[in-house]
């Protein structure tokens, strides 16, 4: 007597922890039911999957999605539709909103609003602060909870805990993995006179690498002496890469598309739009980067996703604020670059679900195995496509890649189980729900 599971997914290439092969994934109850030959196998739905690879789907654990406060910009809805549309099945959504995710409230509040209503699974990072660094131990294990993020130095939002006793009081109380905007805020201080009005090449400048690699340095030496795990986001300097690969067994390292695709050299032509915290920098910076993604010094992928409005990037430096759209194109950039030869697709793979869920200890995803969320991102490797305004569904409508054309490109987005998007098109209504975490069941 034949199986029945609720789909199928037929003829297409899977990609997974045990590597690259034909082979079909049946689904059922929202969950990896089997994976081989199931062509005898019974099913309520079908999908031909013919010249298609087969992905574990897509966890983005670094997206600013403004709700609630600055939804002109983005909001939980529109921020998860972009997700879903460039492949993406979970997302960590991160705590400078207005208010801030700093308390019990203001998390329960996040999931709340997310629940059915986002169109991917998420989580929320809970900002730490000098006042809530007692609370570290209990806000770290709430449901929706991704943890604890602390920025060290100012970018877009109030949160800071620039010195080095309101970290150590945060880091002597986490038991999961923290993560850190890793800039020096008293070097930003006294450089800022370096600025130079209405242009935006002088902000790496003025957060130049010691700004970012100063601050690591103490950042590591901090976890250290607390014995806590911590992870360093957006590394964007060759000096950050060469310190931190002898800093594994503490610190984990973000790499970011825009970090490995763009470099200085389009302030030019881009101006405001490039402009990032930590910066967008020169050419030998990105190149440093991808040997370290080579070396496996890299453990993650995030996209940064920092919508504005163009009104607002509009403004002259510095009044422009930093940051830029990216979840909806960080699958078809870096299929871009599989396609270059400057990774393989088995490392995109662990970059992008088994490195988040190992790194976070996420419960029931990041690979393609039985009795895990059917969580999958369907690619087409040969697909060429040109990213264009027009395909961001970001409230704020513009991408840095606006004209760009790349080889590879996200056809299908399942989260658990459901068929979330397909060929470009929402065709399931929102049913996101809250990620669950290994330590914190």
């Amino acid at each position: 007597m034949s199986q029945t599971y609720d789909v199928i997914l037929e003829h297409g290439t899977l990609v997974n922890h045990d590597g690259e092969g034909k082979r079909d994934v049946g689904l059922s109850g929202g969950r990896i039911a089997a994976i081989g030959d199931l062509s005898q196998a019974s099913a309520g739905e079908r999908i031909d999957c013919t010249g298609l690879h087969i992905l574990p789907g897509v966890i983005d654990t670094q997206v600013h999605f403004r709700e609630p406060g600055l939804t002109h910009k983005e909001d939980l809805e529109s921020g998860s539709r972009a997700a879903v549309l460039g492949g993406v099945t979970a997302v960590f959504e991160m705590p400078n909103t207005n208010p801030l995710t700093t308390t019990a409230e203001a998390l329960a509040d996040k999931v709340s609003r997310g629940l059915h209503r986002m169109h991917c699974d998420f989580a929320f990072w809970v900002g730490g602060t000098h006042e809530n660094a007692k609370d570290v131990p209990e806000l770290e294990r709430l449901p929706g909870a991704a943890g604890i993020k602390v920025f060290m130095g100012s970018s877009t939002g109030s949160l800071l805990v620039e010195d080095d006793p309101g970290v150590a009081a945060i880091l002597s109380q986490t038991r999961r993995r923290a993560a850190f905007h890793a800039e020096d805020e008293y070097r930003l201080n006294e450089r800022k006179p370096i600025r130079v009005k209405g242009d935006p090449n002088s902000h790496p400048v003025w957060r130049d690498v010691e700004t970012a690699l100063g601050c690591t340095r103490r950042l590591v030496k901090i976890a250290r002496e607390k014995g806590a795990l911590i992870h360093v986001l957006h590394v964007s300097t060759g000096e950050e890469i060469d310190f931190l690969k002898d800093h594994k067994d503490v610190a984990s390292v973000e790499i970011t598309p825009h970090h490995l695709t763009l470099d200085a050299s389009l302030y030019a032509t881009l101006g405001t739009k490039l402009q990032m915290n930590p910066p967008v920098r020169e050419a030998r910076h990105r190149d440093h980067i991808w040997w370290g993604l080579a070396q496996g010094i890299a453990d993650i992928l995030g996209s940064d996703h920092a919508p504005h409005t163009l009104e607002e990037k509009a403004k002259a430096y510095p009044d422009s604020p930093s940051g830029m759209t990216g979840v909806q194109t960080l699958v078809p950039v870096m299929l871009d670059h599989v396609n270059a030869g400057r990774l393989t697709l088995e490392r995109f793979v662990d970059l992008t679900s088994a490195g988040p869920a190992r790194l976070f200890g996420i419960a029931s995803k990041g690979r393609v195995a039985v009795g895990y969320d059917a969580d999958l991102t369907v690619v087409d490797m040969k697909r060429r496509e040109t990213i264009r305004d027009a395909w961001i569904a970001s409230r704020c409508g513009w991408t840095p890649y606006d004209g760009k054309t790349v080889t590879g490109w996200p056809v299908g987005t399942f989260v658990r189980g459901r068929r979330v998007m397909w060929e470009g098109d929402l065709v399931t209504p929102s049913t996101g729900e809250a990620v669950r975490f290994q330590q914190a069941l």
